[in-house]
């Protein structure tokens, strides 16, 4: 059972589960309760099987504005150490469950919320929605979330966003690779759950082996990338839902998964 918490909603209708950050008043600032509580719901998403993509939305006019900064003053070395491991626990578990994390993006998205766009799976932004890393406006650059935004977006776009810290429109992002679509604000939800219905359509035990295999290989260099995948490949076509899903494009049938 997956407990909604003081920060986060949760709702799930059939194989979605979507996840809102739910503090509109702070812009869904990411404090370190709210973290946890996303790294708790995360986890317990990935023991699912139920459960085949999760949605990731902001209530309020804020997608997320990063991390909050009541939190940061008057700390010392480790409690910021603290903050910024929960915050890469949490980036990391995002790309670690087997289920496909989609991010409707409605508003701004900004320093390590701007991060957990880049990091999620997928994205689609409505048409008014904003990017930015402005850390280096306030004095704190934006270290933790120039990871995913680099390897999001490459390194020359990433570094005119974490040394300016201008804001960056919806449809640049999509040029960029930050997001997969824009769409209007009121397609929005139905666009981003027709890419998750979609998603669940296909075999969660192929998604999940996909997904994994997706993240290994991209930092691999060429030839360990091909080694890997050929061999995630080879195991794939034994698999259960392999044999039925070639049979079934073969026979022009629908397929049955048994989710092996």
């Amino acid at each position: 059972m997956i407990a909604t918490s003081e920060n986060l909603a949760l709702a799930r209708e059939g194989g979605i589960l979507e996840m809102t950050l739910n503090r509109p008043e702070k812009r869904n600032a990411l404090s370190r309760q709210m973290m946890l509580d996303l790294i708790a719901a995360l986890r317990a998403v990935a023991g699912d099987r139920e459960i085949r993509a999760v949605i990731l939305r902001g209530e309020g006019v804020a997608f997320s504005a990063g991390h909050d900064l009541r939190e940061m003053l008057d700390r010392d070395i480790n409690a910021y150490r603290e903050i910024f491991d929960i915050c890469s626990e949490l980036m990391t578990t995002i790309q670690s469950i087997p289920q496909p994390v989609i991010a409707e993006v409605a508003g701004v998205a900004t320093a390590a919320g701007c991060q957990l766009v880049a990091t999620c799976d997928l994205a689609i932004a409505a048409a008014e929605a904003r990017f930015a890393t402005p850390g280096v406006r306030i004095g704190l650059f934006c270290s933790t979330p120039m990871v995913a935004l680099t390897r999001a977006i490459g390194r020359k776009r990433a570094m005119e966003m974490l040394l300016t810290g201008d804001l960056v429109p919806a449809a640049t992002a999509a040029e960029w690779g930050l997001v997969n679509r824009v769409v209007p604000a009121s397609e929005l939800r139905s666009a981003t759950r027709a890419l998750a219905n979609k998603i669940a359509e296909a075999s969660g035990f192929v998604v999940a082996l996909g997904k994994a295999a997706f993240y290994t290989q991209i930092d691999l260099d060429q030839p360990k990338a091909y080694a890997y995948t050929k061999e995630i490949m080879s195991m794939n076509a034994l698999a259960a839902d392999a044999q039925e899903g070639m049979g079934a494009f073969v026979e022009k049938r629908k397929p049955t998964w048994c989710g092996r």
